[in-house]
């Protein structure tokens, strides 16, 4: 995606395209404040609550997050 201003890192965008990432998920990764900086301290998913989990998918836009269980929003956190 050439020279796009809604893309604030296009290097990590671009390899995250070529990985196979969706242009979605991509962008959204490419956009976050500390894009392209390793080193982060997240619990992993199977330690977080099913309310953690609701308001994290919940900021990625994840449609139908509230009928489903805590499995199901790892899931989908995993697979956005």
């Amino acid at each position: 995606m050439p020279n796009n201003p809604r893309i604030k890192n296009e290097k990590q965008y671009d390899a995250l395209t070529d990985k196979g990432y969706s242009k979605e998920k991509a962008a959204r990764i490419a956009n976050t404040e500390d894009s392209g900086k390793k080193g982060g301290k997240a619990n992993k998913y199977e330690d977080r609550t099913k309310e953690d989990l609701y308001e994290e998918a919940k900021k990625v836009g994840i449609e139908g997050r509230s009928k489903m269980t805590k499995k199901e929003l790892i899931n989908a956190l995993r697979n956005n």
